[in-house]
């Protein structure tokens, strides 16, 4: 059987292509329904506010409704084992913060395991940390501020509203 020069380039064309061809996966479209994003702390809050902000961009670039679910409590642990539990389907997000991170190491007994358990999608913000001191208080580094609080046990008392809050810590020195 003699096949014309054009088919034949033709079929050649074809079988070269086919490999690349196949690896390409065409996307569906998402979102198709409205999306949840948890935030594990009360409404107001940093990590809601960023949660609202970052929820509109999507809905409007997206077009479809991105919904602020606030679950407060635990640091954060009620709303990241809420995440957990949900089908993993990718409409419901967990709005992640520093505590969740802490949460891991701090708590022996949680339902779920962060690392295993949650995946990444996107980093949003980044958050710089600073320690205040009284002038009085001789130490201008944290190593010499370490060394100060060891110097002076029993006379520094340590303060914070509630486990794993990372934003609000106090000091005070009992004279």
């Amino acid at each position: 059987m003699k096949l014309p020069r054009r088919k034949f380039l033709h079929l050649a064309a074809g079988a070269a292509a086919l490999p690349a061809v196949s690896r390409f996966a065409w996307a569906q479209a998402y979102p198709t329904r409205p999306v949840r994003i948890v935030v594990g702390f009360p409404a107001g809050g940093t990590t809601d506010v960023i949660a609202r902000l970052m929820g509109q961009w999507l809905s409007e670039r997206l077009g479809q409704q991105f919904v602020i679910e606030n679950r407060p409590g635990a640091a954060g642990n009620i709303a990241a084992e809420a995440v957990v539990k949900a089908a993993p389907d990718g409409y419901t997000l967990l709005q992640v913060g520093t505590p969740n991170a802490i949460n891991a190491t701090l708590y022996t007994n949680l339902g779920f395991n962060f690392i295993r358990d949650i995946a990444p999608v996107s980093g949003i913000m980044r958050v710089s940390y600073v320690i205040v001191v009284h002038p009085s208080v001789p130490a201008t580094t944290v190593p010499e501020f370490i060394a100060y609080a060891r110097a002076n046990s029993g006379r520094l008392i340590w303060r914070r509203p509630a486990a794993a809050r990372r934003n609000t810590f106090t000091v005070s020195y009992s004279r």
